[in-house]
């Protein structure tokens, strides 16, 4: 295999990358937004599906190597309800460049609407808004027939009331996919970098995610199997702890804090439906020992013509039920 300048390019990144993601690593954590599954495919299987080959502007914000499978010149808009008067909207672009390179822009808005500013003495003095922002570029380029590389760069956003912070991120992916098998397996690090401007005196970290996952087909009926392992940098039990006292898990348990499964029904070359399951998040979001259905998730897709639409349901918060759209269109 001839060796192109983009794979030198990516390989050099990930070294010079390594030293910014063990010092992001210390500190309390921010932009939590970042967690908030965009993709309504990848949120129906379980929020972090990485390694799904599907003509999907929106898992750019999943894993940015998954951009050499879109269509030319493909445009997206996404809406979820988060938890109240929160919601996400996002939206997206993706053009070929050359025969083997795609590129991307994406930007995602998370609005936790007005809240009340008071003083020290809980005296209502006005009302301010909360806003989280994520502005980032991707490239993806097919370095031989099976493997894939992707990089993409985020520039983050805070903005509650008079307090602003600032962050820069890079997203670095890698995909291998062999179409005769229905065989796809993926590597992802997310959230590479770290703070410029803080909120306060304190920096926080960013939520690096260390992921991987594998992606199959059944070649005797329509029916796909995801399986991703996520947070792959924290095996130590005591770092998921909860506030309410409760000791995260042992054994077996600790290994299923990292571990996601979904799988697809293809009724149709257009159309898709998806469940998945989260054990972590159904672990966390357990109230009175009942998750109360958080870690499962359900979704459905439909492509016609030109357009997609995908639509997925899932629990982020223990407050309420999300529900993620997707609207495709490739001109």
């Amino acid at each position: 295999m001839k060796i192109s300048l983009p794979y030198i390019a990516f390989t050099t990144l990930c070294f010079l990358l390594h030293p910014i993601m063990s010092q992001a690593q210390t500190g309390t954590t921010g932009y939590e937004f970042l967690n908030i599954p965009v993709s309504a495919h990848a949120a129906a299987l379980g929020g972090n599906s990485i390694s799904i080959i599907e003509d999907d502007v929106t898992l750019l914000f999943s894993n940015p190597a998954l951009l050499a499978n879109v269509s030319d010149k493909t445009l997206n808009f996404n809406y979820s309800n988060y938890m109240s008067s929160s919601s996400l909207l996002s939206a997206s672009f993706a053009k070929q460049v050359g025969e083997r390179g795609t590129a991307a822009l994406g930007a995602r808005v998370l609005s936790y609407g007005s809240m009340k500013e008071t003083t020290a003495d809980f005296q209502t003095v006005g009302e301010f808004k909360a806003t989280d922002i994520a502005i980032q570029g991707g490239y993806t380029y097919l370095f031989t027939d099976h493997w894939t590389g992707g990089v993409q760069g985020k520039l983050l956003l805070n903005n509650y009331g008079n307090f602003k912070s600032t962050a820069l991120a890079v997203d670095l992916g890698i995909n291998y996919f062999d179409a005769d098998h229905g065989f796809s397996m993926s590597l992802v690090a997310q959230n590479l970098g770290g703070e410029v401007k803080t909120l306060d005196e304190v920096r926080r970290k960013l939520p690096f995610d260390l992921a991987f996952a594998v992606s199959k087909d059944f070649a005797n009926a329509p029916i796909r199997v995801s399986i991703s392992f996520h947070d792959l940098t924290h095996w130590n039990k005591d770092y998921y702890s909860l506030p309410d006292g409760r000791s995260s898990m042992s054994g077996s348990k600790l290994f299923f804090n990292h571990f996601i499964i979904g799988a697809d029904i293809f009724p149709s070359s257009q159309t898709w439906i998806a469940i998945g399951y989260n054990p972590r998040r159904a672990y966390e979001m357990q109230v009175n020992s009942k998750s109360h259905w958080a870690g499962l998730t359900l979704g459905g897709g439909i492509a016609i013509k030109k357009k997609k639409i995908g639509l997925a349901w899932g629990k982020y918060h223990v407050a309420s039920n999300s529900l993620t759209a997707n609207l495709s269109y490739s001109f």
